[in-house]
């Protein structure tokens, strides 16, 4: 399977990239897992459909691999429908601080009708939600300013970096994750994985992955440190080679191949944490 890690290492250019997977670290294999982040993930407030991504998405061990804590300031970056919030923000309510960023009057109307669709789901149960924090518009490439400098503990980001490439504006978010950073704190990607060595800006606009070396490289050039990254999220059924949305849960290709696309599953991920110094 062309995506595994080691491969990419290899093909991977650039002394700086090599230097910094030799010092990551690989994820923890200890096996305790948060009780908090359990009863999170398990909260009634999660639809079934939802729940159903879990053997996908893997959110406790990814989150885990992060190393969050319930007492940080995290910010969610392009939270879509709110899936990884439905976690996040019960898990953040008593001690720590979710903040999400807004979406300005002037963002695409894709990004609009998103906004408010999270909006409400914001609104819809406050004892789940209502600590959860709004924080400055957020429309790349035009706004991506996250908060004060050293601010906070953790900024997350699921399935989304292809996007800030396609807007040509994946340097300024990485730039803007840096700065709203205090030293130690964690930048944490999940995204589509495309086949090493692709043209990214390519496979980013027409079939929405990315290569994982190039969002390293993207990330050491912003200044972070490569602290580990991990397979939590493979998958070597998918070929990489097809748009992630003729998959799970999307399945937007012809119905004739929706048997074999759910016998593959979800898309091939990454799983990147990248560290201020």
């Amino acid at each position: 399977m062309f995506h595994r890690i080691g491969k990419i290492f290899v093909l991977a250019t650039g002394a700086l990239l090599l230097a910094a997977v030799a010092h990551a670290q690989p994820a923890s294999t200890s096996g305790s897992t948060d009780p908090q982040l359990k009863a999170a993930v398990n909260g009634s407030w999660r639809s079934a459909a939802h729940k159903e991504r879990d053997r996908y998405r893997h959110p406790i061990k990814t989150l885990e691999f992060f190393g969050i804590q319930p007492n940080m300031t995290v910010i969610e970056l392009d939270a879509g429908d709110g899936w990884y919030t439905e976690i996040l923000a019960p898990y953040l309510y008593a001690h720590g601080h979710l903040i999400e960023p807004t979406v300005p009057s002037g963002a695409s109307s894709y990004a609009r009708r998103s906004a408010k669709t999270f909006n409400a789901k914001l609104k819809s149960d406050p004892k789940v939600y209502g600590h959860v924090e709004r924080g400055l518009p957020f429309a790349p490439p035009k706004q991506v300013k996250l908060g004060p400098d050293n601010s906070a503990d953790m900024v997350v980001t699921f399935r989304n970096v292809h996007d800030f490439l396609n807007a040509q504006a994946l340097d300024a978010v990485f730039k803007a994750a840096y700065n709203v950073l205090k030293p130690g704190g964690v930048f944490g990607i999940t995204d589509h994985r495309a086949r090493p060595n692709t043209d990214a800006r390519v496979v980013a606009r027409e079939l929405h992955r990315i290569p994982e070396d190039y969002v390293i490289n993207a990330g050491l050039k912003a200044g972070f440190r490569l602290a580990g990254t991990s397979e939590i999220n493979a998958n070597p059924q998918d070929p990489e080679d097809i748009l992630v949305f003729r998959l799970l849960p999307a399945l937007s290709g012809p119905a004739s191949e929706h048997a074999k696309m759910k016998a593959i599953g979800e898309s091939d991920r990454m799983t990147i944490k990248f560290v201020k110094p």
